[in-house]
């Protein structure tokens, strides 16, 4: 369980190694186009960019503690071991497919492909509704059979883990119906450019949590 946690740490550090280097990278007090002069883009950007990362520390932290209490847990002897549904597998590999699509889109929306970015971001959205959808599926799965929170510390935990983690992803979902919404009204790839980025390396940390929480579900 610890190799879990330090695992869930170095997840942390990646991102954060990578948003500062992103960040780093670009001075906010030079302006990246004449436009910049007066809208102050880039400094705009930068700011987004930084919030990310801050963001992405404090939630990695809050899943740490998770995966610490659910450790602690277990050891009281009331603690039963879930079988968890099999459609998780399936859900995993929808969750996979929507990173890869959002990576796809990214690098549309860099080479400035418009006609790349439409259909990535709507698959990319429909692949992680998809992915919640699942996920409530497999808690009615649960619930079918009793394994009710209250009857059971383990299931109290699983919905828990996978209850955060949703709440997490529909919150990325809003950053992604702007940028679907204002791509499908006619705007270029250059005006969501960074709004993708952002959002691409969102779902790739979502991942990452969520397949250190199926390992951990999975093999306790």
């Amino acid at each position: 369980m610890y190799i879990t946690l330090i695992l869930l740490g170095v997840i942390m550090a990646t991102i954060i190694w990578w948003l500062l280097r992103q960040t780093l990278s670009v001075q906010p007090w030079v302006s990246q186009t004449a436009g910049d002069e007066v809208s102050g883009a880039s400094i705009d950007a930068n700011k987004k960019t930084v919030g990310l990362m801050a963001f992405l520390a404090v939630a990695a932290s809050v899943f740490a503690l998770f995966i610490s209490a659910y450790t602690i847990r277990m050891e009281e002897p009331d603690w039963r071991p879930l079988t968890e549904p099999t459609l998780l597998w399936a859900n995993t590999i929808v969750l996979i497919l929507a990173s890869i699509v959002y990576h796809w889109t990214r690098n549309a929306a860099i080479k400035g492909n418009d006609a790349r970015v439409k259909p990535g971001l709507t698959i990319a959205g429909a692949l992680t509704v998809l992915f919640l959808i699942g996920q409530v599926v497999a808690w009615q799965e649960l619930r079918a059979i009793g394994a009710y929170a209250a009857n059971n510390p383990a299931n109290g935990f699983f919905y828990l883990l996978t209850a955060v983690h949703g709440l997490h992803m529909l919150g990325g979902l809003w950053v992604w119906a702007r940028s679907t919404m204002k791509v499908w009204t006619g705007a270029g790839a250059d005006s969501v450019r960074l709004s993708i980025e952002l959002c691409t390396v969102y779902w790739h940390f979502l991942l990452l949590v969520w397949i250190v929480l199926f390992g951990m579900l999975l093999s306790t």
